[in-house]
Parts: structure tokens; sequence; C-alpha cells
């Protein structure tokens, strides 16, 4: 008897601590008096009220915004060579050097510029003239200039930069027609010569479509 008593108490007591509405608070303190004014006239001790801590509500951690950066493109830069490296000179200022960021790769590089007197600045060739050493180039930061070294896979001379597709070399794909190929020279030296060279490829050109001459070039060989 005194077991169960001490049960309901218990109970009791936990529907106490989570009951909101008045009514159902009233009933419930009702009953606990009623219990425990029981308890006391059978000379039953009343158990003690056991204190619960509101379990933790657990938020999920906020992720900051991070905004997507924006870069100015430096266009403005020169370069000289060797048999073995290539050197660019950006001429900017403030450039920290911790703030810096590198990524050089076989036929590319990319240099970023961070917080650069409050601007973020980009260098960047997507697809250079010949093949680097990733691993062996560097850009160093001086006071005035950024320097940027690259180290040539194989030694040699470039024409340039970026890499530069050669419009006087024909198209030598064997599906095609073996005349297009020829075409597209002559397109392309028109394109590239003086007014002389474009009066005379104008004038085979005309000749071959007319069929005065079966070959376009006849004229200017």
């Amino acid at each position: 008897m005194a077991e169960d008593l001490a049960l309901d108490l218990e109970e009791l007591r936990q529907l106490q601590s989570i009951a909101k509405r008045p009514r159902i608070v009233s009933l419930i303190n009702t009953e606990i008096h009623n219990l425990e004014k029981f308890s006391k006239e059978s000379g039953m001790a009343a158990p003690a009220t056991v204190s619960q801590s509101p379990t933790p509500i657990t938020t999920a951690a906020k992720v900051p915004y991070t905004p997507a950066l924006s870069y100015v493109t430096v266009a403005s830069f020169s370069w000289d060579q060797d048999n073995e490296k290539v050197k660019i000179y950006i001429s900017l200022e403030g450039v920290d050097k911790e703030k810096m960021e590198t990524e050089f790769k076989q036929m590319s590089f990319d240099v970023k510029f961070h917080d650069v007197q409050g601007k973020n600045y980009r260098f960047t060739i997507p697809k250079l003239n010949k093949e680097i050493v990733p691993e062996s180039c560097k850009a160093v930061v001086k006071p005035t200039r950024v320097i940027i070294t690259l180290v040539k896979a194989s030694k040699g001379n470039w024409l340039d930069l970026p890499f530069k597709e050669d419009k006087l070399k024909p198209n030598l794909d064997k599906e095609r027609d073996p005349m297009a190929g020829i075409m597209d020279l002559m397109k392309n030296m028109y394109q590239e010569g003086d007014d002389e060279m474009k009066q005379t490829i104008a004038k085979a050109w005309t000749d071959a479509r007319s069929g005065k001459t079966a070959d376009p070039l006849k004229g200017y060989r």
C-alpha cells in the first residue's frame, strides 16, 4: 500500500511539472494534496520531490555567409624570358604575400591578390604557349611590383605567353575535302595579308569559281 502511494505521488508530481492548462494543474494539485494528507493520516512518509533538469534543446550551428569575391583583372604587365624561364612583371603596390593565392598547372596559372588597398586583383592565363613545371614556379612580392617566374618544361623560345593557333597552318583533317584545307589557308592569308595580297587572292578566288583555273593558288605562288 505504502509503495503504491509513493509511486502515485511521484507520477503526479511528474505530471505537475509538465502540465500547462490551469484546470489540469488544479486537478493534479488537488490529487497530490489528498494523497499527501492520506499519507500523513496513515503514518506513511511522502516521497521527496524529485527535481528534474530541463532537457537542453540542441540547435544547429549557423554557418556564416561568405559572399563571392569580386576581382579586378590585371591587364597591364611586361615579361621577358631566357632559355629556361619566363618572368612576368606586374606593377602593383601594397600586395601582402600572406594574402596572395597562386595556382600553377602544366599549361596555365592563376594568381590572386586579396585586399590590395581595398580591392582584389587577379592575373591568370588559362592556356600558356607551352608547358611549365608547376612545382618550380613562384611569385615574389616586391615593394612596388610582383614578379611571377614560370619554369619552362622544355628549353626554348616562346613567341608569346598565351597559346595561339597558327592561322597559316592548313587543317589536315583527312575526312574533309582535300581542297577545304587550301581554302582555309587562302581565307587566313587574305585576312592577314596586305592590300596587294588581298587583291591577288581575291582574283584567284574569282578565277577558280568561274572555272578559268583549276588551281585556286595559281597567280600568287
